[in-house]
C-alpha cells in the first residue's frame, strides 16, 4: 500500500463531481489526458485536492493508465469509480463513461442533499434543545432551590418535582451534563465496532417508518451503482462486488456478496432474490429486475428503479419534515409551558397569601 492510499485527505463529494464533468468535457474537445488534469489541477482551490491532481499527473505521464493512477487514492475514488474508468480505457469509450459518472455523480450529490435536508431541521432543533436544557438546567433551575425555599408556602405538585430535578443539577449537574454527552460519543463510538455494527444497521433496518426510509436509500444506491456499471460494460459479477464494496448498510452489503455468488454459479439475480430470505428487499425490485433480465434491458431497468426509490426517498424526507417538525414544536412547547407552571405557580400563591 502506498503512502499517498494511507494519507489521502478527505475531498468534498462536489470537487470529485466536478472533476469527473471537467476532465469529459476536455476529453472530448481532443484535449490530451495528461494535459487536461494539469489544466484541472491549475483551476482548483482545494489545496488537498491540487496535490491529487498533481500526482495523477505525473504518474499519467510516466506512463501509468488513469485507472492505474486513481488506485493510489482509493478514498477518494472508490473501487466503482475505477472500475468504470477501468472499463472505459479498455474499450475506448473513456470519455462515454466519464460522462456516465458525471451523470450519475450529479444524481447522487442531488440524492444526499435532500436526505441532508431532512434530516437538518430535526437535528438542529434537538441540538438546540439540547443546549438549551442544559444551561437552565446548571444555571437556572439551581437558583429555584433557595428562592421557593425562602418563600414558605405550599408548592404545587409541579414545582416539588421541577425542584427535586433542580436539587439534583445543583449537586452533580456538573457531573451528569458532561456525562450525558460522554455516554452519546460512547454510544457513537460502541454503534461503529465490527461486532456491533451489523446488528445496528440491521436494527435501523427494523424501525418503524425510519426503516422503510433506510431500505430504500440502500436500494436506490444498489440499483444506481449497478445499472450504471452494466451500462458502462462492467461484466455482471465484478459489478456486484463492486457495488458490495460501496454500500453503507452490511445488511445490503451481504445481501450484494450473496447475489455475486449466486451469478457466479450461473442464477440470475431475480432467481437468487426469490429463492432465499432477502428480507429488507422490496417485491417489485426483484420483479422488475426479472424483466430486465429477460429483455436484455437491465441496466436501463436499473436505473428507472433507481429513480423510483429516490423519489420515494424524496418524497418521504417531506412527509417526515411535516409530520416532525409540529412533534419537536409541541415536545418544546410543552416543557416550556411545564416551566412556566412550575415557577410562576408557587409565586403568584404567595404574593397572594401577602395581599391577604
Amino acid at each position: 500500500m502506498s503512502l499517498s492510499s494511507i494519507f489521502t485527505p478527505r475531498i468534498r463529494f462536489v470537487d470529485k463531481l466536478l472533476f469527473t464533468k471537467h476532465l469529459s468535457v476536455m476529453l472530448r474537445s481532443g484535449i490530451p489526458l495528461s494535459e487536461s488534469i494539469t489544466v484541472l489541477e491549475d483551476q482548483t482551490r482545494n489545496s488537498s485536492f491540487k496535490k491529487i491532481l498533481n500526482s495523477l499527473s505525473a504518474s499519467i505521464q510516466n506512463g501509468a493508465s488513469l485507472e492505474k493512477s486513481l488506485s493510489a487514492f482509493p478514498g477518494v475514488f472508490d473501487t466503482l469509480y475505477r472500475s468504470i474508468i477501468h472499463i472505459g480505457e479498455q474499450s475506448g469509450t473513456l470519455e462515454t463513461n466519464l460522462d456516465y459518472l458525471a451523470s450519475q455523480l450529479s444524481k447522487n450529490y442531488e440524492f444526499r442533499k435532500k436526505v441532508q435536508s431532512a434530516l437538518l431541521y430535526p437535528s438542529l432543533v434537538l441540538f438546540t434543545g439540547a443546549g438549551v436544557g442544559s444551561f437552565v438546567s446548571l444555571f437556572v433551575l439551581p437558583q429555584l432551590v433557595d428562592l421557593f425555599a425562602s418563600l414558605g408556602t405550599d408548592l404545587p405538585a409541579s414545582t416539588r418535582f421541577l425542584l427535586f430535578f433542580a436539587g439534583i443539577m445543583k449537586s452533580y449537574g456538573v457531573l451528569i451534563i458532561p456525562s450525558f454527552f460522554g455516554l452519546v460519543f460512547l454510544f457513537g463510538v460502541f454503534i461503529r465496532l465490527p461486532v456491533i455494527r451489523p446488528a445496528w444497521h440491521r436494527f435501523l433496518l427494523s424501525l418503524p417508518l425510519f426503516g422503510i426510509f433506510f431500505t430504500n436509500v440502500q436500494i436506490a444506491g444498489f440499483t444506481r451503482n449497478l445499472g450504471l456499471m452494466l451500462k458502462s460494460g462492467i461484466p455482471i459479477a465484478p459489478a456486484l462486488h463492486s457495488c458490495a464494496l460501496s454500500a453503507d448498510n452490511l445488511v445490503f452489503r451481504g445481501y450484494i456478496f450473496n447475489l455475486e455468488k449466486a451469478v457466479t454459479h450461473g442464477k440470475s439475480i431475480s432467481e437468487e432474490l426469490k429463492s432465499k430470505s432477502y428480507k429488507h428487499v422490496p417485491f417489485i425490485v426483484s420483479r422488475m429486475i426479472g424483466v430486465g433480465e429477460r429483455s436484455g434491458k437491465l441496466d436501463e431497468t436499473l436505473l428507472y428503479l433507481a429513480d423510483f426509490f429516490e423519489e420515494e426517498v424524496d418524497d418521504m424526507t417531506k412527509n417526515l419534515s411535516t409530520l416532525i417538525e409540529p412533534l419537536l414544536l409541541f415536545l418544546i412547547a410543552g416543557m416550556v409551558l411545564f416551566l412556566a407552571i412550575s415557577i410562576i405557580s408557587p409565586i403568584y400563591n404567595f404574593t397572594g397569601s401577602v395581599k391577604k
